[in-house]
């Protein structure tokens, strides 16, 4: 009788399947030995895979750390969230879904750690991930600030220092957590809470005072506009 050829045990991976493991295993190895200390083969040592088949899915390591920036940055989907909630002025559940982010463990230590070693190598793609994505980030929270205080809500201040005021209060508390290993013994919603009421008290207007800040942005607006003689 004859025998039926026997399967390979070791089964197909899909090619995704091996393109996310070497964005993984690529992202550990950065963040540990920064851009310039990381060596092709050490990655494909990680991830089980041939030094080809990584220049395969990424021709350079430059390919591969911009993969990993992509994959990896909380900045699009964040963006997402807030967009829809600016648009509905919940000013509070805009910061409020920031900080949630943020303290709920975005970046990951990986991510963090690789943006700050490619910052201080001094290297492009620090500064390609800085303006694609914090600087855009900075800019869309920014206008929501200057928006909210040209409807009254908010306190005259400068948008775009209390923008870097709110987000350095969360980056500064990540930095504590993850580099420094100096967590808070509160739970995350106690912590996001914390963060959110400090700062919007400091923004909100005084109760009856809305509309009169609102009424003065528009007649200030009016004699900017207003032609000189």
């Amino acid at each position: 009788m004859k025998a039926h050829s026997s399967k390979s045990s070791s089964t197909r991976i899909p090619a995704a399947t091996r393109k996310a493991s070497i964005i993984q295993s690529a992202a550990a190895i950065f963040s540990e030995k920064g851009f310039n200390g990381t060596k092709t083969r050490e990655i494909a040592a990680q991830a089980g895979v041939s030094e080809a088949l990584i220049f395969k899915h990424f021709p350079s390591k430059e390919d591969l750390y911009a993969a990993i920036l992509a994959e990896k940055s909380p900045v699009p989907g964040l963006l997402e969230q807030i967009k829809i909630l600016a648009e509905q002025r919940k000013d509070e559940e805009v910061f409020t879904t920031i900080a949630e982010t943020i303290v709920g463990g975005a970046p990951d230590q990986n991510l963090m750690r690789l943006i700050l070693f490619s910052a201080l190598e001094s290297h492009e793609l620090s500064d390609m991930f800085f303006q694609s994505h914090i600087c855009h980030f900075y800019d869309v929270l920014a206008s929501y600030i200057e928006q909210r205080i040209e409807d009254g809500a908010f306190q005259p201040v400068e948008p775009m220092v209390a923008s870097r005021a709110f987000m350095g209060m969360l980056i500064y508390h990540r930095l504590l957590t993850v580099l420094f290993r100096a967590p808070l013994t509160q739970g995350t919603e106690e912590i996001v809470c914390t963060f959110v009421r400090v700062f919007m008290n400091g923004l909100l207007t005084e109760p009856g005072q809305a509309q009169k800040k609102k009424t003065q942005t528009r007649r200030s607006k009016r004699s900017k506009k207003a032609p000189t003689v």
